[in-house]
C-alpha cells in the first residue's frame, strides 16, 4: 500500500476580488507552488494520485445546517458588491462565485482520501485542499473556512465505516473550534490541537506529542488519525509567528504513523509563507512516503511557557485517562458526568501568547534554515537486512535489501581480536556482516539495517559497533540495549555516547550517559518507559546514529521492539542498525524490517496500567536525569534556560 495525494486544480478558482489585506494571504498560490514543489522533489510522481470530487449536499449536511449550504451555494450567482457584503457578516473569510465550487472539492478530496484508506487502496495520503475547513461552523463561515472538511471526514467515517474511535489532530496554530463544537458531544472523537502559542519551535511542538498527545492517543486506541496539517505554525509564516522547521511536521507524521495501523488522512488546512507552506508540505508527504524524517537543528529545550501549558493539559486531563494518571501528575479523580467512562469526547491543548517572537526574521536566515532540508538526501537504500545465511521463506518488503557483503577480513579481525567470544568463525562471520552494514549507514548509502548476532556473542558484537561507529563518523551514538547486555566497562562519558539499557535489575542513572530501566510488565508502563524516558532522552541526546540492540532473554514481544525501532527512527534522522539476537523468533527480523522500512508497527494490544512500582521507578528516573536532558520535562523550572 502506498501515499495518496488528492487534488483538483479547481481548487485554485477563487480568489480576493476586493482589497481586504487581512484576507489577501489565502490566495490559490498556495496549493500551485505546494503541488510545484511536490513535483520538483518527484514526491507527487510517488504517490497515487487521485483528482478530488464533489462532496455532495447530503455530505455536507453530515455538520452543517440546510440553511448555511445553501447560502453559499447561493453565491454563485452573486456579484462581486454583494459578494463583499455577505463575506462583511463573518469574521476573516472572502466570497467568490467559484467559492461553493470549490469547497465541495475540498470536502470530497477528505472524502476520497478516507475511503481510499479505509479500503486498503493506500496506506496514508494527503488532501491538498483549498479554502481551510478547521474554523467553520454548522452555520458559519470563520477564518477562511466555509465548509469543516475534516469534520465531514469524521461523520463519514463514522456513518459510511463504521468506525467508533476517531483521532483527529489540529496541529494548525489557530484553534479548530468549528471541529471542537462539532465533537463536543461525541465519545467516538478525541481532537488534540497543540496551543496557538507564539513563539513555540520544534521541542515545544515534539514535547507536546511525547507528553500529552501519544500517551492519551495509545490509550485512546483510535482506528483511524485526521490531520488538520495547518502550517501557519512553521517558520517565517505572518500568521503564526511560530518557529517550528518544515522537517519538524516529518516528526510530527512520522510519531503517528504508529497510530492506527498507519491510517492517516491529512488535509491541508493554514500556511500562509508559500515557501515555508511548500516546504513543510513535501516535508509532511515524504513522511508519509516511509521516507526518513531529516534530523532536528539547534537545541531540543522547550520553553518554559510551553511546559507550563503542557503540565496545565496533563492536569486537566489526568482524571480522565489512565496514561496520564500513571506519570503521577494529577490526582485521580470521580468520572466525569460529561462522557462514557469519564473521558473527554474531545481534547484539546489550549494556551495564550506568553513571548513574543521577532515582528520580522532575517531573510537570509530564514532562507538558510528553508534550505536545510536539501542538505540531507534520502539514501539510495532505505532498508537493508545482513542474515547469517539467506532464508527465501522471510517475508521482507521486496524492496528491502538483502545484504551479502562484509567488511574486508582483516579489518573484521583486527576488532574482533579483543574479544573471545568473537573468535569462533560463525561470530567473527557475523561480525563482518554488521561492519559492513554499519559502514554503509554511516556513509550514507544505507538509511537503516538489521542484523542477526549469535547469542554468545551479543555483548562483544556490540562493543564492536559503538566503537566503530564513534571512530568511523558517528558524533553521538544512542545505544538502546535490551536484556542481558552491559555496557562496555572502558566506554567514557565523553558525551558521544549515550546507553540506556532496559531490562536492568533496577531503575538507576549512574551517569548522565548511563541509565538502566527494568522492562515494565504491562502495556502502560512500556509505553510511559518509550515516551516519558527513552523518546525524550534521545530528543534530547540528538544522535546521528541509533544501535538498538536485542540481547539474550530481551523480553520483548514484536510488537514492542517493532514500535520502539519505528519511534526510534525520528531523532536521528533514520540511521538506525539493529542487533538481533539470533534466538529470537525469526519473524522479529521481518517485523523489524518493516516498520525501519517506513510500515506501521503492530498494535501492541489492549492498553494496561503500569504498576505502582514501575511508576515510581521511572518518575525517580526522570528526575535524577531532568537537568541535563530537558526533553523529559514536563513542567517549567522558574527561571530556567527553558523559560519564555
Amino acid at each position: 500500500m502506498g501515499t495518496a495525494l488528492v487534488y483538483h486544480e479547481d481548487m485554485t478558482a477563487a480568489r480576493l476580488l476586493w482589497d481586504d489585506p487581512e484576507c489577501e494571504i489565502e490566495c490559490p498560490e498556495r496549493l500551485t507552488t505546494a503541488l510545484e514543489r511536490l513535483q520538483q522533489r518527484g514526491l507527487e510522481q510517488r504517490c497515487l494520485q487521485l483528482a478530488a470530487r464533489e462532496a455532495s449536499e447530503a455530505e455536507l449536511g453530515l455538520v452543517h445546517s440546510p440553511e448555511y449550504v445553501a447560502l453559499v451555494r447561493g453565491t454563485q450567482a452573486l456579484g462581486t458588491g454583494e459578494l463583499q457584503t455577505l463575506s462583511g457578516q463573518y469574521d476573516a473569510v472572502y466570497f467568490h462565485p467559484s467559492t461553493f465550487h470549490c469547497a465541495r472539492l475540498a470536502v470530497g478530496a477528505a472524502l476520497q482520501l478516507v475511503d481510499a484508506v479505509l479500503a486498503g487502496a493506500v496506506r496514508n495520503g494527503l488532501a491538498l485542499v483549498r479554502p481551510p475547513g478547521h474554523h467553520s461552523q454548522r452555520a458559519a463561515a470563520n477564518g477562511f473556512c466555509v465548509f469543516n472538511n475534516v469534520a465531514i471526514a469524521a461523520k463519514h467515517a463514522q456513518r459510511q465505516h463504521g468506525l467508533h474511535r476517531i483521532l483527529i489532530v489540529d496541529w494548525d496554530v489557530h484553534h479548530g473550534q468549528g471541529i471542537q463544537y462539532i465533537f463536543e458531544d461525541d465519545p467516538r472523537a478525541s481532537t488534540d490541537a497543540p496551543w496557538p502559542q507564539v513563539g513555540m519551535g520544534n521541542a515545544d511542538y515534539v514535547a507536546a506529542f511525547l507528553h500529552v498527545l501519544l500517551p492519551v492517543a495509545f490509550e485512546f486506541n483510535p482506528e483511524l488519525v485526521l490531520v488538520s496539517a495547518g502550517f501557519d505554525s512553521a517558520i517565517g509564516d505572518p500568521e503564526g509567528q511560530m518557529q517550528a522547521t518544515p522537517e519538524c511536521f516529518a516528526h510530527l507524521t512520522q510519531l503517528l504513523q504508529v497510530l492506527a495501523g498507519g491510517r492517516v488522512c491529512a488535509v491541508l488546512e493554514g500556511g500562509y509563507h508559500l515557501e515555508s507552506l511548500s516546504q513543510s508540505v513535501c516535508m509532511m508527504v515524504q513522511a508519509l512516503l516511509g521516507d526518513p524524517a531529516p534530523p532536528l537543528l539547534g537545541p531540543m529545550v522547550p520553553h518554559g511557557s510551553a511546559l507550563e501549558s503542557i503540565q496545565s493539559v496533563r492536569v486537566a486531563q489526568g482524571p480522565h485517562w489512565m496514561s496520564l494518571q500513571q506519570q503521577g501528575v494529577a490526582p485521580v479523580l470521580s468520572p466525569s458526568p460529561h462522557s462514557p467512562e469519564g473521558r473527554p469526547s474531545s481534547l484539546l491543548l489550549t494556551g495564550r501568547p506568553e513571548f513574543k517572537a521577532a515582528a520580522t526574521q532575517d531573510v537570509a536566515a530564514l532562507s538558510s534554515l528553508l534550505d536545510q532540508p536539501r542538505l540531507n538526501p534520502t539514501p539510495p537504500v532505505r532498508t537493508a537486512v545482513a542474515l547469517a545465511a539467506p532464508d527465501a521463506a522471510l517475508a521482507l518488503p521486496s524492496d528491502v535489501l538483502c545484504e551479502e557483503g562484509s567488511a574486508p577480513q582483516e579489518e573484521t579481525q583486527a576488532w574482533a581480536r579483543p574479544h573471545e567470544a568473537l573468535a569462533q568463525d560463525r561470530a567473527l562471520t557475523a561480525l563482518g556482516k554488521v561492519l559492513y552494514l554499519l559502514d554503509r549507514i554511516l556513509d550514507g548509502q544505507v538509511s537503516s539495517g538489521i542484523a542477526v548476532t549469535p547469542a554468545c556473542a551479543a555483548a562483544a558484537t556490540l562493543d564492536v559497533a559503538i566503537r566503530c561507529g564513534l571512530s568511523h563518523g558517528a558524533q553521538r551514538l544512542l545505544c538502546l540495549a535490551v536484556g542481558q547486555l552491559d555496557r562496555p566497562p572502558d566506554l567514557t562519558d565523553d558525551g558521544r555516547n549515550l546507553w540506556l539499557n532496559i531490562g536492568g535489575k533496577e531503575a538507576a542513572a549512574l551517569s548522565m550517559f548511563h541509565v538502566s530501566v527494568p522492562l515494565p510488565g504491562t502495556t502502560g508502563g512500556f509505553l510511559s518507559c518509550v515516551l516519558a524516558l527513552v523518546l525524550p532522552l534521545a530528543y534530547s541526546f540528538q544522535p546521528d546514529l541509533v544501535l538498538v540492540a536485542l540481547g539474550p532473554a530481551h523480553g520483548l514481544r514484536d510488537p514492542q521492539a517493532a514500535l520502539l525501532a519505528a519511534l526510534l527512527r525520528g531523532p536521528a534522522g533514520g540511521r538506525v542498525l539493529a542487533l538481533v539476537d539470533e534466538e529470537s523468533t525469526p519473524q522479529l527480523a521481518v517485523v523489524l524490517a518493516r516498520v525501519l522500512h517506513g510500515e506501521a508497527a503492530p498494535s501492541l494490544g489492549p492498553f494496561s496500567m503500569a504498576s505502582p512500582e514501575d511508576v515510581q521507578a521511572l518518575m525517580q528516573l526522570r528526575g535524577q536525569l531532568e537537568p541535563r536532558w530537558k526533553m523529559l520535562q514536563v513542567a517549567s523550572e522558574a527561571g530556567g534556560p527553558g523559560s519564555g
